[in-house]
């Protein structure tokens, strides 16, 4: 009987490349989903999630579209860890639901042992941080050098470099998730190195043993 597919969480750290390498992994033909999109779709104005974001935090991280303005509850969570804890036990419960429910609904191929396995891979921005690595049977993280992911985040928006430090430092240090990982693919280098070893991981990926 062919395993059940295998599933991927692809992490790393805010700045590192992880939206690169996963559109990289999707035009390699691997089934991608992003746990920031489903985050989105959770928060959507009429959402549960998003009326009690606002009952937490006040309409004022709310556009005037009614949408949730994501920068201005950034600017308080990512400065206030208990405003960030607060955040994250009302929305990551969903979205880890609906990643769960993304890994059933794809194929799996025949019994043919020799055939390559079938993977998924979901961007999950706080995996280590939220203790849910457990949930996959395989991790790449996407890494670069403290300096880099600083300067990448500072240019977000022109948000500063104190902003920028503020936010890393909301997440797991990308050393500790480096040595944590299956896979690294360091992003430090030129667009054609890190799609080179994106190359290389799933085709590594692909020939996993599934698993039972």
């Amino acid at each position: 009987m062919a395993g059940r597919v295998i599933r991927v969480a692809l992490t790393g750290g805010i700045g590192t490349g992880k939206s690169y390498c996963l559109a990289r992994f999707a035009h390699l033909g691997a089934p991608v989903t992003s746990a920031d999109a489903l985050a989105r779709d959770a928060v959507a104005p009429g959402s549960r999630a998003l009326a009690a974001i606002v009952q937490r935090f006040g309409a004022g991280i709310l556009a005037p579209d009614g949408t949730l303005d994501r920068n201005a509850l950034a600017r308080i969570v990512f400065h206030d860890a208990h405003a960030r804890r607060d955040l994250e036990s009302i929305v990551h419960p969903i979205v880890y639901a609906r990643v769960r429910d993304w890994f059933t609904t794809l194929p799996v191929a025949g019994p043919d042992a020799a055939a390559p396995a079938d993977v998924g891979i979901a961007d999950i921005p706080l995996l280590y941080e939220t203790g849910h690595e457990v949930d996959f049977d395989r991790v790449v993280v996407a890494a670069c050098a403290p300096a880099t992911q600083l300067a990448r985040v500072a240019a977000r928006g022109g948000i500063g470099a104190g902003e920028a430090n503020a936010r890393i430092a909301a997440q797991w240090p990308i050393d500790a998730k480096r040595a944590r990982a299956d896979y690294v693919i360091d992003t430090d280098g030129s667009f054609a190195d890190t799609d080179r070893q994106v190359e290389e991981v799933w085709n590594a990926l692909r020939h996993e043993p599934r698993p039972a």
